[in-house]
C-alpha cells in the first residue's frame, strides 16, 4: 500500500522545511523526509543575509527567538596578507543550522507537516504522478516531488543526473568555537587551495568553515597539519585559530562537493536550495538561495493546485525560468571570483584594484547577494 500526499518533499535542510511550511500555509497537504534526526549539526558558513527577512516573516517565523548574531561588515583577506573590508548592504545574521534547522523542524510539525525519518532511495515518474520508495520499505505516491535532499545523494545517481559523474575537487571543513571574535564581522580569508569563511553565531560561538582543494588538502596527515601548514600562511586566519579554543569534539567535514551546473527541474522533480545550484561558498549566500528558492516554487506549485496554472509543462518552465533569473548571475559570479582568486597574480591584481577603487566589492557584494525577498 502506498500513501498518498499531494506534495512530496525529499529532505529537510533549509530549502525543504522553508517549502513545507509555506505549502502547508497555503493549504495543501505536505510529507516531508529527511533521513537525519534533529538537530544536527551540518558543513555550512551559518551566514544568512537579511534579504530573506520579509518573506520568514510573512511566514510568522521570528527568527529573534534563536537570539542570532547582527552583522553588519565583510573582511576579505589575501594569501598575501591583505585586508579590505566593507559595510554589507542589506547585513545579516550568524546563526548555526543546528540551531535553524531544528527551528523550522519545530515549526512545520506545529503546522500539520507530516515528517518521517527515512531516506528516498528511487523516484519515478509515470501517468501524471510519482511513486517513491524509501530506505525503510515505505512507498508514495505524490502529485509533486520537491527535491531538497542538499549538494549530492545516492538519488542523484539512480536519477541520472549529469553532474553526479563529474569529478569533485573540493572538500569542507566546519567547526564552532569561543573566541573574542568581533560579534558584527563575517570574515572570508583566501588561502592557497581554498577560503575560509569565519563569523559568530547564537550563544557567542564563532563557526569556522572552510572549502579545500582535496589535491591539496591529502598532502597532509590530517586537519591540523593542513590548517597549520596551509591556512596558516594567511596571518589573519592564523591569528583566528590560534586565539580560538575548538567547542566541538572534532570538526565535521563532507567531500565531493561540486559546483558543476544542475537543473532545477530533472525528471519533473523540483529542485530547490542546493539540490538545484550550489554557490561557492566565497560569495557566503548559499542560506538566503535555499530559503528563496522555497518560496519560489512554493508559489508556483500553489497556483498550478488552485488552477492558474494549466499544466506541469508550464509549471516547470515558470520555475526553471524564475530560478534562472534570480540565480544564475550569482552563481556565474561565485565561480569567476573564485577562478580570480585561484591565480595569486590575478588575487593581488584584484587586491589593488578594490583598495584603489572600494566601490567595486560593494558591487561584487550585490552581484552575490539579492534585494529583499518581495511578498505578493
Amino acid at each position: 500500500m502506498k500513501l498518498k500526499s499531494e506534495i512530496l518533499i525529499v529532505g529537510g535542510g533549509l530549502a525543504g522545511l522553508t517549502a513545507a511550511i509555506h505549502l502547508k500555509q497555503s493549504g495543501l497537504n505536505v510529507t516531508l523526509i529527511e533521513k537525519q534526526s534533529y538537530p544536527h549539526h551540518k558543513v555550512c558558513g551559518e551566514y544568512i543575509s537579511n534579504e530573506v527577512l520579509p518573506y520568514l516573516n510573512w511566514l510568522n517565523l521570528n527568527l529573534k527567538d534563536l537570539s542570532p548574531t547582527s552583522i553588519t561588515n565583510l573582511q576579505f583577506t589575501s594569501r598575501s596578507n591583505r585586508s579590505i573590508t566593507a559595510k554589507l548592504p542589506l547585513g545579516g545574521w550568524g546563526v548555526s543550522r543546528y540551531v535553524l534547522d531544528n527551528f523550522l523542524y519545530q515549526a512545520a510539525l506545529n503546522r500539520g507537516v507530516t515528517i518521517l525519518k527515512d531516506t528516498v532511495i528511487n523516484i519515478n515518474y509515470s501517468d501524471n504522478q510519482f511513486i517513491i520508495e524509501t530506505a525503510a520499505g515505505n512507498g508514495f505516491m505524490a502529485s509533486h516531488v520537491v527535491g531538497a535532499y542538499g549538494k549530492r545523494a545516492s538519488i542523484d545517481v539512480k536519477l541520472g543526473r549529469n553532474f553526479i559523474n563529474k569529478k569533485s575537487a573540493y572538500l569542507a571543513v566546519k567547526a564552532h568555537y569561543s573566541s573574542d571574535f568581533p560579534d558584527n564581522l563575517v570574515s572570508l580569508n583566501n588561502f592557497e587551495g581554498g577560503y575560509c569563511g569565519v563569523s559568530k553565531i547564537e550563544n557567542n560561538a564563532l563557526n569556522i568553515c572552510y572549502l579545500a582543494d582535496y589535491e591539496s588538502f591529502k598532502k597532509h596527515k590530517n586537519i591540523t597539519a593542513y590548517q597549520e601548514n596551509v591556512l596558516y600562511k594567511n596571518s589573519n586566519l592564523k591569528n583566528i585559530f590560534e586565539k580560538s579554543k575548538m567547542i566541538f569534539d572534532a570538526p565535521l567535514t563532507i567531500s565531493q562537493i561540486s559546483f558543476e551546473a544542475k537543473e532545477p527541474v530533472h525528471n519533473h522533480i523540483l529542485m530547490i536550495g542546493d539540490t538545484a545550484g550550489l554557490i561557492h561558498p566565497l560569495c557566503g549566500n548559499g542560506m538566503a538561495m535555499a530559503i528563496h528558492s522555497a518560496k519560489i516554487v512554493s508559489e508556483l506549485v500553489n497556483k498550478y493546485a488552485e488552477g492558474q496554472i494549466s499544466s506541469r509543462i508550464e509549471l516547470e518552465k515558470k520555475y526553471t525560468a524564475s530560478w534562472k533569473n534570480l540565480f544564475s548571475t550569482r552563481l556565474k559570479t561565485g565561480q569567476l571570483l573564485t577562478s580570480l582568486l585561484k591565480n595569486t597574480t590575478m588575487e593581488s591584481f584584484a587586491m589593488n584594484t578594490i583598495s584603489s577603487m572600494p566601490f567595486i566589492l560593494n558591487k561584487l557584494i550585490k552581484y552575490t547577494h539579492g534585494q529583499p525577498i518581495p511578498i505578493s
